[in-house]
């Protein structure tokens, strides 16, 4: 199998993600309901340029949004992942780890001291990949949120980026 491809997304990319996001929605990670079919991927404060793109034998596998944990100056020094999804066809060929790998890299050429996520406590494969790429836990909101009749813990993560 030919190795997958890390890069910026393009606005061409729309579609493909908008359908990836859709398939890869799920109450383990999502604290949003369900994308609606004809919702556009991109949006004003998260567009191409704020992803990076998964490819494998050409076609959109994966993506990782990452941004700014706030638009305050007082923390730009730090970026945060917004989002990971991983086509379900494409799971265990390393592509999340891949596009973690690439966001660290991304957060250390714009200058970032500090790389962040927020995890929901039961997506124990996404805290493993996390922990396993240098992501310690900083912090734990317990039961932040009620999802699917159950509460659950949004665990807060980080790491420097030099």
């Amino acid at each position: 199998m030919p190795a997958p491809h890390i890069r910026p997304a393009r606005p061409d990319d729309e579609e493909a993600l908008r359908l990836l996001d859709r398939e890869t929605w799920s109450p383990l990670h999502a604290v949003s309901p369900p994308p609606e079919p004809d919702a556009p991927f991109f949006r004003e404060h998260s567009g191409p340029d704020a992803h990076l793109v998964a490819e494998l034998d050409g076609r959109v596998v994966g993506y990782l949004r990452l941004g700014r944990p706030t638009g305050l100056a007082s923390n730009s020094h730090v970026r945060a992942v917004h989002g990971l999804a991983v086509s379900e066809a494409a799971r265990g060929h390393g592509i999340g780890r891949l596009l973690v790998r690439a966001a660290v890299a991304e957060a250390r050429r714009l200058g970032a001291r500090r790389l962040t996520l927020r995890v929901l406590g039961p997506n124990t494969p996404a805290r493993g990949l996390y922990e396993s790429e240098g992501f310690v836990v900083e912090g734990v909101h317990p039961e932040e949120f009620l999802l699917d009749g159950v509460y659950v813990d949004d665990v807060l993560m980080g790491r420097s980026v030099r």
